[in-house]
């Protein structure tokens, strides 16, 4: 069974709002330090206040690349991991071109995610790619896949939570199928509750990104006593 501190750092506790203030930061990384999560996936400007805030614990900072639509250059993009990684940031989550996934360019997507995954890799940083599946069909999702497995990207992401859909289960099985233990599969969007969240994680899920990590590890102490 698993331990609630186990769950715990499965979870990428998440604050990505454009109006967060220093302050719903600093209340983030409280929590975050309470509960001894993974990281905290925020947004770029925010990573030194977190590492302050997180100082003196194992917990990272998630730095959110090209959020949310991905339609940046690759270049504006790999600057942007590179600038991330550089003010301190201990993992990335980068959102695909989807719009090239969409017409099928998929030398670009492949340059893209090479790109970003060297850039990470050269400092021994995680890189997780974000699919926003609610835009894509499964044999889109399954060449994602494909490529992420062949460019040795740690993670593939189901979602932003900024889309038009969120984290589903359906999703999580079919990139794990493809995978396999090649690649790390991370849900994300919608997950608010500890059933939901070991839903996703007995479907092939190694992180939660969430903004209800506290509800879900106090949910679950209940469960397991």
């Amino acid at each position: 069974m698993l331990k609630p501190e186990e769950l715990a750092k499965m979870i990428d506790h998440t604050l990505l709002k454009p109006y967060s203030t220093d302050e719903d930061l600093k209340n983030l990384c409280k929590a975050a330090r309470e509960y001894n999560f993974k990281t905290v996936a925020i947004n770029n400007c925010h990573i030194p206040l977190c590492n302050k805030e997180l100082e003196g614990t194992d917990i990272l900072t998630d730095a959110a690349v090209g959020f949310p639509l991905g339609a940046m250059t690759i270049e504006a993009k790999v600057f942007e991991a590179e600038d991330a990684i550089e003010k301190g940031a201990g993992e990335v989550d980068y959102v695909v071109n989807i719009g090239k996934v969409k017409s099928g360019d998929w030398d670009y997507v492949r340059e893209e995610m090479e790109r970003i995954v060297a850039a990470c890799h050269k400092h021994s940083i995680i890189c997780k790619v974000i699919f926003e599946n609610c835009y894509l069909v499964d044999e889109e999702k399954r060449t994602l896949c494909r490529i992420a497995v062949e460019t040795g990207i740690d993670f593939i992401k189901t979602s932003t939570g900024m889309g038009t859909g969120n984290a589903t289960l359906e999703d999580v099985r079919l990139m794990k199928e493809c995978v396999g233990d090649r690649v790390k599969v991370k849900a994300a969007g919608g997950i608010r509750n500890a059933a939901d969240a070991l839903k996703f994680i007995e479907a092939g899920a190694s992180r939660l990104g969430t903004s209800a990590g506290k509800v879900i590890v106090d949910q679950y102490r209940e469960m397991i006593k």
